[in-house]
Order: C-alpha cells, then sequence, then structure tokens
C-alpha cells in the first residue's frame, strides 16, 4: 500500500486520520538488510525470521566462510559472531535485537555497528529466556562501548 492508497482508503471511509510521514514510511517500505549466514546454521535463519517480523526484509546470502565480509565489513574478531548483516550504513554482528537495530538507524550514532559476541543462549533467534547478555557497539577505530544491556 502506497500513501495514495493510504490517502484514498481514509477519504472512502469518511475517516479523518494524522499519520506521521515515518508511519507511512514504515507501511511503505520495511527496512533492507542483507544477511550473509553459513547455509546449515538453524540460529542464523531464526534470526532473520525474528527481523522480518520486526519490520526489516531480508535478503540472505548463504557463505561457507565468513570471515570476508567480517574483515571487509570491520567486524573486530573479539566481536564475532555467526553471521553478519548490514542495515544502512551499519554492520550488525550476531543476533542484535530488533529494537537497538531500529534505534541506531533512527538517531545515527557514529558507530561502525553493532554486535551480540559469541551466540548468548537468550538472545533472539536464540531462546526465550532471561540470561543477560550485552549489545556491543564498536567504531571504524576498534573502539568498543556497552550499548544496551539485556
Amino acid at each position: 500500500m502506497n500513501r495514495r492508497d493510504f490517502m484514498r482508503i481514509a477519504v472512502s471511509t469518511g475517516t479523518a486520520l494524522t499519520i506521521a510521514p515515518s508511519a507511512l514510511r514504515a507501511v511503505e517500505t520495511p527496512v533492507k538488510m542483507t544477511v550473509y549466514k553459513s547455509p546449515s546454521c538453524g540460529c542464523c535463519k531464526e534470526w532473520v525470521k525474528y527481523m522480518e517480523g520486526q519490520g526489516f526484509s531480508a535478503a540472505v546470502v548463504d557463505m561457507n566462510d565468513l570471515s570476508d565480509i567480517k574483515r571487509s565489513s570491520g567486524v573486530p574478531i573479539k566481536l564475532e559472531s555467526c553471521h553478519t548483516a548490514l542495515v544502512d550504513a551499519y554492520v550488525i554482528e550476531g543476533h542484535v535485537p530488533a529494537d537497538l537495530v531500529k534505534k541506531i538507524l533512527a538517531e545515527r550514532p557514529k558507530i561502525t555497528g553493532l554486535a551480540v559476541p559469541g551466540m548468548p543462549v537468550d538472545a533472539p533467534g536464540m531462546g526465550n529466556g532471561k540470561t543477560p547478555y550485552d549489545v556491543i557497539a564498536w567504531d571504524k577505530a576498534g573502539k568498543t562501548s556497552v550499548f544496551a544491556k539485556r
């Protein structure tokens, strides 16, 4: 549905609606990302399904060796996980929650990306428990900081 279709629906029902332009953009086009993952990794597939359920559109590239994409994207070795996603100007490494990806897209911090190192048991795509983990931000110089605690 595009903006014109939405406005036509609102007019034909006789309903006056005020919709923020950002809401219309969200309806019109999901946020596109490219996810590089191993073809046999089940948790990566689950993370992609989770992200698609949160309004992202994922183009999946299955690769047996992700080291080249991780190096060319600037992922520090200590932050590596099982998959690497590129979304807009950011790198998303591992099982990063969708709300944090949306946050950096909205706020545009001067970071290279976000990572959930390793494969925490309760990160999105992994499980639904309460085991805490950190989401790490890093910049071009490789400086890291805790972006969020989950």
